[in-house]
């Protein structure tokens, strides 16, 4: 069996706690795009814990966890986060950790031209988390990338390399913005500091993965992030810099021939979103902030303020098409308990025309929110474990999502630990 399990929205949709959850189901973990531009959020009997890079498969024992050729990796930022699990109790060890080695190194350079970038476009900025996400794809794709692989090479080969790719990107670095150049020498010493303790992990994903699932295993993809920052069908220019389609699971991980089983997709029970860009559905004054603390809406990666806004029915359809869900788990009801009406986004106002299917370009954003509000729930439901201990308004918001997003909930949480869930 080959699972996806994806984010319909924006982001920050609570995908680490279902993979979390499913994990049980897996032998295999293995996340396929992006970088530590983002967290997953997992909360368990160990504590809580926010990864950025690692699957969040490595918190159960037995699991394999594979960080696939489609993602872009600091291997700084890596070695810290293995360091902290360590620390709390997590074994990780060649057994459950593979790295593949097609996937690209985001080095410093990439993180300063993100923010050299960033800061030349002051208020015009894409809201970055100045990570070097965007650069690193740039090298990727114009074939100057580091890649895993390439910390197997020789001193000497390695810093061939490294003189050729800074020869074009000090161009930018120091001869458009100003900045002092990056020197080959310093940046192979950084590659053996940090790349050094990460090849026991090294693997040809490809080989591991095909082996795997011809020996029967269940196979689980992670996403980060979601449809909305999809760099093809997302808030574009707003997006994230990699596919996070269900679509490119396979590929990003290292199997491009396999096709996938079964694709999960997670939408909150309201709608948030890190960074700038277009968000129709926002909430703003009295009414953000409430929904803001109710939910604990800080970015787990970069611990920025999430704007907040009610259910989004144009946005939560689409995402949940173009993922080509065959599922939906829903997360967060427990949050909106406090409402005596729920705010539902049903449609956007483009130019004086009512829309129903979600826009992109200008029309996007022009959009206004078409809101109506539904029945609260008028009582704390963090203790419900089955449909039938929910109140009858949130059964029936429940139905109305289910309906207007044209896709079976199968899973509804209700609090952040792994057993806050209500299996539909």
């Amino acid at each position: 069996m080959l699972t996806a399990i994806v984010g319909t929205n924006w982001g920050d949709e609570g995908k680490g706690r279902m993979v979390d959850l499913l994990c049980e189901e897996m032998d295999v973990v293995a996340r396929y795009q992006g970088g530590n531009n983002a967290g997953h959020t997992v909360i368990n009997d160990r504590g809580k814990f926010i990864l950025n890079l690692l699957p969040s498969g490595i918190l159960h024992e037995n699991k394999v966890n594979l960080m696939g050729n489609g993602m872009v990796i600091d291997i700084e930022h890596l070695c810290g986060e293995i360091e902290k699990l360590r620390a709390a109790g997590v074994s990780i060890t060649p057994d459950n950790l593979k790295i593949s080695s097609g996937a690209t190194i985001t080095m410093p350079y990439d993180k300063a031209m993100d923010i050299l970038e960033e800061d030349r476009l002051g208020d015009a900025k894409y809201g970055s988390t100045r990570r070097g996400i965007a650069p690193v794809y740039g090298d990727k794709y114009m074939k100057k990338g580091v890649r895993i692989a390439d910390l197997l090479y020789s001193d000497e080969e390695l810093l061939a390399e490294l003189e050729n790719i800074l020869s074009w990107k000090n161009l930018t670095i120091h001869g458009g913005y100003g900045a002092e150049p990056y020197k080959a020498g310093d940046m192979l010493a950084w590659l053996r500091k940090f790349g050094d303790p990460i090849k026991p992990f090294i693997t040809n994903s490809t080989v591991y993965l095909t082996q795997q699932h011809k020996a029967g295993k269940n196979i689980m993809f992670e996403a980060q992030l979601g449809t909305l920052r999809d760099i093809d069908y997302g808030i574009y220019p707003y997006t994230t810099s990699s596919t996070t389609l269900a679509a490119f699971a396979p590929i990003g991980a290292g199997v491009p021939g396999l096709r996938l089983d079964r694709v999960v997709g997670v939408m909150k029970a309201y709608s948030s979103c890190v960074g700038a860009g277009p968000f129709t559905c926002e909430l703003f004054g009295e009414k953000g902030d409430e929904l803001r603390e109710a939910g604990g809406e800080y970015g787990a990666a970069t611990g920025r303020p999430r704007r907040v806004g009610g259910f989004d029915v144009v946005a939560s359809r689409y995402g949940a098409m173009m993922q080509g869900c065959t599922e939906i788990a829903l997360t967060k009801l427990d949050v909106l308990s406090y409402l005596k009406e729920i705010p539902v986004c049903v449609s956007y106002d483009c130019y004086g025309e009512t829309e129903h299917d979600f826009p992109t370009g200008h029309r996007l954003d022009a959009a206004k929110p078409n809101y109506e509000y539904f029945e609260g729930f008028g009582a704390d439901i963090s203790s419900c474990r089955k449909k039938e201990d929910l109140p009858a308004a949130a059964r029936r918001y429940i139905d109305y999502i289910e309906r207007e997003v044209d896709c079976r909930i199968s899973y509804v949480s209700v609090g952040p630990a792994r057993e806050d869930i209500i299996y539909m």
